[in-house]
């Protein structure tokens, strides 16, 4: 590889080829559809992720002559909103030093804590290139520094290699056992511990005799009507807790037009009237699906359960999928079949001072995440601690089935 390449930094992500973009991400060991150039467009051009919002593009490419070996969607932060790896805290120890912490450097997918790639390179030789220039770029703009969430293992690695510190989280997400494939919802429930079924079961028949039913809509079967009953929906979720939605109506509808294969929407009924829903996003070429936003205009008992789990697990075991992750936080899912993962982030400090003392929280951290998923472990909800194969806690994602 020579040693000649060119970094550019781009303020727009309609500087960037979709194309040579895309390329990038399906050679990646984890791709998935939310780091797909219209995805991210999408969030850009909404006005949900943009420099308005606090979400400055700064994407990263690298190019050897005039081929493209490696990107990644980098943005100036004056926040730490959309982000679901909180560093409040360290942002706070700087304004009490009398230090400016915002604006920093984020590397990651806008309000999806979903892992995967975040570093599209044409091989560890790049991906390392990659690191360095995120590095070169935090310090010679003078931010306080670097953040890259939810990474994959290859790019965990590369941030090692540089020396970046590494933060660890946990997620739930159920698993496919390779060994013996669970054949369909049925199935999975009569792997899971006689209590945790009786519940689920009793859970789905109080939606039931609610006079609620399910329908479920693929793709272009989400029709605009579909979409903005979902995105109400959606809105009134922030509301409850006394939030704004993220995504405007217009990012649902870009989705709608460049990526409606990787929505599945499921929508509850109840006399004749739509009254909630829940949308999942899927990747068949990967048969991966992801809990993403949900929202109701009525209240009924176990109906979240119902629409956000049950409805999505049944579809992925009907439809072959072999992973489904049901997004950031929630030891309730544990429940409903979904087993502990770690996640990894990376990090890199300019202030020599904070990054000593930031490192030093993150290894108590880890010591106390360590424990906690220990003892998440001893409450599998599977018959003798059954269930998908499980991942090293600290060891980041899973790599994607063949």
């Amino acid at each position: 590889m020579t040693s000649e390449y060119l970094i550019r930094v781009h303020a727009a992500a309609t500087e960037v080829p979709a194309a040579g973009w895309n390329r990038l991400l399906q050679r990646q060991a984890r791709p998935t559809p939310f780091m797909r150039h219209e995805y991210l467009l999408a969030l850009e051009a909404s006005g949900s992720a943009d420099a308005a919002t606090g979400w400055q593009p700064a994407w990263l490419t690298l190019h050897e002559g005039d081929q493209l070996r490696a990107a990644c969607a980098l943005y100036l932060k004056d926040h730490s909103y959309g982000e679901y790896v909180f560093d409040w805290s360290w942002a706070d120890a700087y304004r009490r030093h009398g230090l400016a912490y915002y604006p920093k450097a984020l590397c990651a997918v806008p309000f999806t804590p979903v892992p995967g790639s975040r570093l599209l390179a044409e091989d560890d030789g790049w991906r390392d290139r990659l690191v360095d220039a995120i590095d070169r770029f935090t310090r010679q703009t003078g931010l306080s520094s670097a953040h890259v969430l939810f990474l994959d293992g290859a790019d965990q690695a590369a941030f090692e290699r540089a020396g970046w510190m590494i933060r660890h989280g946990v997620q739930f997400h159920w698993q496919q056992d390779a060994t013996d494939p669970v054949r369909d919802f049925n199935g999975l429930l009569q792997r899971l511990q006689r209590d945790k079924r009786k519940k689920i079961l009793q859970e789905r028949r109080r939606v039931a005799e609610a006079g609620v039913s399910l329908t479920v809509h693929e793709g272009a079967a989400i029709d605009d009507a579909l979409w903005c009953f979902f995105h109400h929906c959606y809105t009134l979720t922030y509301r409850a807790h006394h939030s704004t939605p993220y995504l405007t109506r217009d990012f649902f509808r870009r989705m709608a037009a460049t990526m409606p294969q990787h929505w599945v929407l499921f929508v509850a009924h109840r006399g004749g009237a739509p009254i909630a829903c829940s949308l999942i996003a899927v990747d068949a070429d990967h048969r991966a699906a992801w809990g993403r936003y949900w929202g109701a205009t009525v209240h009924v008992p176990c109906l979240h359960f119902e629409a956000c789990y049950y409805q999505p697990l049944q579809w992925c075991l009907a439809n072959g999928y072999t992973r489904f992750e049901g997004g950031a936080q929630g030891e309730h899912k544990m429940a409903r079949g979904l087993l502990p993962v770690g996640t990894a982030s990376a990090h890199q400090v300019a202030d020599a001072r904070f990054a000593a003392a930031i490192a030093e929280a993150l290894a108590r951290e880890r010591e106390g995440i360590g424990q906690y998923v220990d003892e998440l472990h001893e409450h599998n909800p599977f018959k003798n601690g059954e269930g998908h194969p499980q991942v090293a806690p600290m060891a980041g994602p899973a790599p994607a089935p063949d």
